[in-house]
């Protein structure tokens, strides 16, 4: 069970936003306009009873939720498909793996790019939506960690915004260099782990209305890298998308709660909204996304 709390994640905001300005990026006035705003967040009546107690579901239970309402607008994907469709456009056609491939997104791009593509997933609702989106693509019901595929059997995997939701890098890496052929390529895309931790994580419903999240894990850049090369996988591009550098203009009277803190699925970015010259310092520059592209070393 997750407890969040919007009260502190205000503060939470304002305190990173003051370190921020601590090591020289804000003066003066930027700092007494955070600790106003803080005493102003202390004595908001509308924050003091909002917390919600939050369930973590797994991803079959989460995506079999989440996948009714997945290719909506999702602001992720129009960050990670530039440049994973850039990475693709260099690589010949051959047989890829969409791993965890949810409702066949990165399928579709495999096929239009003339792959012979064949999705996986452990959610059988996303893959019934993929096979709709894809009805030239293979599925298969199956889990990272098992993939159902044989060894060195493909030239390409790809596999965008499903390893946060794993717990351990490591076999998974290991999973994807099994069933790539020697000099097979790897191409993964995630939320970086700078977002993860400012709570950028699935919120879903349960049946009787709880809220509840997606299992998320907050994997370092380095862990990436440490679970790639373990598994003989070498690094061929590495790309952090999405990083913000504009600030927001100061506002000349503090910004109140008129509308509350917003419905809970609408955390973080409801809050954000809150504090916003706090959350533009920071946000600046750190990236939305991590996105890499590996190679298994030929024979």
């Amino acid at each position: 069970m997750m407890h969040q709390n919007p009260l502190a994640y205000l503060l939470g905001l304002e305190g990173t936003a003051l370190l921020r300005a601590f090591t020289g990026e804000h003066g003066r006035a930027f700092v007494d306009a955070r600790i106003g705003e803080i005493r102003r967040l202390l004595e908001d009546e509308t924050l003091a009873d909002a917390a919600v107690d939050v369930a973590r579901v797994g991803t079959v239970d989460g995506y079999r939720i989440w996948s009714r309402t997945y290719d909506g607008p999702n602001s992720a994907f129009d960050i990670d498909e530039p440049v994973v469709g850039d990475i693709l456009d260099g690589l010949p056609a051959g047989l890829a793996l969409d791993a965890a491939c949810g409702t066949g997104r990165m399928t579709a791009l495999l096929a239009e790019r003339g792959h012979r593509a064949v999705g996986v997933d452990s959610s059988p609702d996303m893959l019934a939506r993929a096979r709709e989106r894809v009805p030239a693509g293979e599925f298969r019901l199956g889990d990272l960690h098992r993939l159902p595929v044989a060894d060195d059997a493909v030239d390409l995997v790809v596999c965008s915004l499903a390893l946060t939701h794993v717990p351990d890098l490591a076999p998974v890496m290991a999973e994807f260099a099994r069933v790539l052929r020697p000099g097979g390529h790897l191409v993964t895309s995630d939320i970086h782990p700078d977002w993860v931790a400012r709570g950028s994580i699935p919120a879903v419903r349960l049946a009787d209305g709880g809220p509840a999240r997606l299992a998320t894990h907050r994997h370092p850049v380095g862990d990436y890298l440490r679970a790639a090369l373990a598994a003989g996988l070498q690094v061929r591009r590495c790309e952090e998308p999405g990083g913000r550098s504009a600030a927001a203009t100061p506002q000349e009277a503090p910004r109140g709660l008129p509308g509350g803190v917003g419905p809970w699925e609408e955390w973080p970015w409801s809050l954000m909204e809150l504090v916003p010259e706090a959350t533009a310092a920071v946000n600046a520059g750190v990236p939305v996304e991590l996105i890499w592209h590996f190679q298994r070393a030929a024979s």
